[in-house]
């Protein structure tokens, strides 16, 4: 057999491979009634997480902090138990809300908490990991995620500098069940996060109808997740906050178009952009009444955006720093202030 064969016989036997594992991602998926909300199998934790969670950047910009509690308190009654944060959003504020709603009526105990490590190196990391414990004043965190892997360096100083030695003895020493890692800025940096020697538990990146044309995540990204069962956690579902993402003011589409693409895809979890009773609502609905997009259907909600999306037009998250964090561009030497 020719070598030219061979290669194609390999890259289609893969291809094969990577569809089967999405289509076995989507079938784990539950229905509404056990739990209130479809969940799906988080990689490979085992865990079942509800396919849509709460975003703690959104929670922490809530002026009402009641209002903030109310959200999270009706969303776990629900049955939305997926809750993300960081430790640099608002300053620390938004766990601190999110500690002040768990730690009621023993709402810790029903949810799958995450939150974000903002350093790299390892004393900085020990100190956030302390610092986000005792804002959401809990005594141990279902995944850490390294946050922003957007500078091409990001992944060497996570390993070189100590930050991951301090996740490993943060896991041994049962303060953080799973370690993942996040990022918006190109699939190159997960790819490289992805080879590093380190079985990671989850990543999470932008999944939108976008991003299959531009830099796109969930076609160089996700299959690779899906073959390390690494558990794909979505984000910027709209391209933007909600409910005025870019794709809903600028490409005409609907939120639950946006919302149902990407749950079609084989992703575990897509946290959304709630920031209000309305719009937890509004999803909580989308989810219970979930019903995956035929290929037909993907492929012309791609067609009508296929113009204005592969020049990155609309996610600019990839193609600036305008949406850096400002403690990740200090950490690198850039004005926090300055926009590209």
């Amino acid at each position: 057999m020719s070598r030219e064969k061979s290669s194609r016989r390999e890259f289609v036997g893969n291809a094969l491979s990577v569809a089967a594992l999405a289509e076995q991602t989507l079938a784990q998926t539950s229905s509404a009634g056990a739990s209130g909300i479809p969940t799906r199998v988080l990689g490979r934790t085992g865990q079942r997480v509800s396919i849509i969670g709460i975003p703690g950047w959104h929670i922490g910009a809530i002026q009402d902090h009641n209002e903030a509690i109310r959200i999270m308190h009706a969303a776990i009654d629900e049955g939305v138990n997926f809750f993300d944060n960081a430790w640099d959003y608002h300053d620390g504020h938004s766990e601190e809300i999110m500690g002040k709603a768990l730690v009621q009526d023993g709402k810790r105990k029903k949810v799958f908490l995450m939150t974000k490590n903002c350093e790299r190196d390892y004393k900085g990391s020990k100190k956030n990991l302390e610092d986000s414990l005792s804002r959401l004043k809990t005594d141990y965190l279902d995944l850490w995620q390294f946050h922003e892997m957007v500078y091409d360096n990001d992944p060497d100083w996570v390993f070189d500098k100590g930050g991951m030695k301090a996740a490993l003895e943060a896991r041994k020493a049962g303060k953080v069940r799973y370690i993942g890692f996040t990022g918006h800025k190109d699939p190159r940096i997960h790819l490289k996060m992805l080879n590093k020697p380190h079985q990671w538990d989850t990543a999470q990146m932008p999944i939108n109808v976008l991003d299959a044309s531009y830099r796109s995540f969930q076609n160089e990204v996700v299959p690779v997740c899906l073959e390390k069962n690494v558990g794909v956690i979505g984000m910027k579902g709209l391209a933007g906050g909600y409910p005025q993402g870019r794709l809903i003011s600028h490409a005409g589409l609907t939120a639950e178009e946006c919302y149902r693409y990407c749950l079609s895809l084989p992703i575990t979890v897509q946290v959304m952009g709630i920031n209000s009773m309305a719009h937890l609502k509004a999803d909580i609905a989308l989810a219970r009444n979930f019903q995956p997009l035929t290929s037909e259907a993907r492929r012309q909600l791609l067609a009508r955006v296929k113009d204005e999306a592969g020049d990155g037009r609309h996610e600019l998250f990839k193609s600036t720093k305008n949406f850096d964090g400002p403690h990740h561009r200090r950490q690198h030497g850039f004005d926090p202030q300055t926009a590209d």
